[in-house]
């Protein structure tokens, strides 16, 4: 089976760092990690022997400047096309012929340092051999983008030719033109301002909230106690997914209809339910009887078979690190550095991330002399367009 890349053209100061190399020849991919022996934050924190994950689709070009790099968003992970393992969660955009054609571009995604999908992160194990938990190091949207420029690098990659994320992926988007100068032809925001809002940090502390206050938490050691804190991630993610989407949304899906199975029914004269009293109010109060309730409780079911909720408390606080004037002098001072081509995509139904911060950013870029342009994708589907809806913004783009 031949190598999806020519590994002749990884630059040997970092060859022997591969950790894992599989390789995908039906798909032109490789699923790998790459060791990093020492990172250090942006807080000054220490990581030995941490490791990242990585996907790469297609063929790094002879001059080493065709690689497009894919950003994902908060549970997002590195596997954002197709490959023998099932479609990526980017697949209406990435591949053969698609938005992001992997005939013509070396497609790069990462899971980011923190997560919970192959990299490094607060359920890994530490040099003692158990998780690090609260010890592992808290991280920013940067220090994600230096770890992914570390697997850039060490694919031979001298030039980028795009970076595309959406609302998590976006910041980090950001950041790339200015952590890898003269190196990124274009930056492709979707969902995410310059600086993360106070909203925003708003709802990520109130998702924080339901997970520590989970007794199942355990200071963040549950691993320890062999439990998690499902019913804090289920909340938090209840939060997370009513400012992911619509309220014309859950009028069309859901309206006022009542789950099915419900043990308990509204009636003209009030609840019915079986039971003593007590256990009547219990289900009234804990257990969902509206389609728009138990789609939640799903969602967070979902999430807890997969996300690792630590992994949840120090992404979402990387989130609201996002600020890339932070340290520049300011937005004005730091998109006066930003050499990259810019590509801002709002989507009209946002809550979260709304267009007129979307456009103020666009314009203040372009004031700073930014090559810049602003898109606008409509879609019912809110924040959660530029997963739900790909074939919608694969038209918005274009092309890249």
């Amino acid at each position: 089976m031949e190598s999806t890349v020519d590994l002749a053209s990884v630059d040997t100061a970092f060859s022997n760092r591969f950790v894992e190399w599989c390789e995908d020849s039906e798909h032109e991919h490789v699923r790998g990690l790459l060791g990093i022996p020492e990172f250090r934050t942006e807080a000054g924190e220490r990581l030995t022997n941490a490791v990242i994950r990585f996907e790469t689709w297609g063929r790094l070009n002879a001059a080493a400047d065709n690689a497009v790099v894919i950003c994902h968003a908060l549970t997002g992970d590195a596997h954002a096309a197709d490959s023998s393992a099932g479609p990526g969660w980017w697949s209406g955009l990435i591949g053969p012929g698609r938005l992001v054609d992997t005939r013509r571009y070396y497609v790069i995604a990462t899971n980011v340092l923190g997560g919970c999908a192959g990299s490094s992160g607060p359920a890994s194990q530490a040099p003692d051999g158990l998780p690090y938990g609260l010890r592992f190091p808290l991280v920013t949207i940067r220090d994600m983008v230096r770890a992914q420029l570390e697997v850039v690098r060490a694919l031979g990659v001298r030039e980028v030719y795009a970076v595309i994320g959406g609302s998590m992926g976006g910041m980090q988007t950001w950041e790339w033109p200015l952590l890898f100068r003269g190196r990124v032809r274009q930056a492709v925001v979707i969902a995410a301002q310059a600086a993360f809002t106070p909203l925003g940090i708003g709802y990520n502390y109130a998702m924080r909230q339901a997970i520590t206050a989970d007794a199942d938490w355990h200071g963040g050691n549950y691993y320890a106690y062999g439990t998690a804190p499902v019913r804090g991630m289920a909340a938090a993610r209840s939060i997370g997914m009513l400012t992911y989407r619509t309220e014309a949304l859950f009028e069309e899906r859901f309206r006022r209809e009542v789950v099915p199975s419900a043990s308990f029914r509204p009636a003209e004269s009030g609840w019915t339910v079986d039971g003593s009293r007590e256990e009547q109010h219990r289900r009234q109060l804990a257990q969902p009887c509206f389609q728009s309730e138990s789609y939640l409780q799903h969602q967070g079911d979902v999430l807890n078979e997969r996300f690792d909720a630590n992994s949840y408390l120090y992404l979402t606080r990387a989130m609201d690190s996002h600020d890339i004037g932070r340290g520049r002098g300011g937005l004005a001072a730091a998109l006066s550095q930003f050499d990259a081509a810019l590509t801002v995509v709002g989507i009209d139904q946002d809550y979260l991330y709304s267009v007129s911060h979307l456009q103020q950013d666009v314009a203040l870029a372009a004031s700073c002399g930014v090559r810049a342009r602003y898109l606008e994708l409509k879609s019912a589907y809110g924040h959660d367009a530029f997963l739900a809806d790909q074939a919608q913004l694969a038209a918005c783009l274009g092309s890249l």
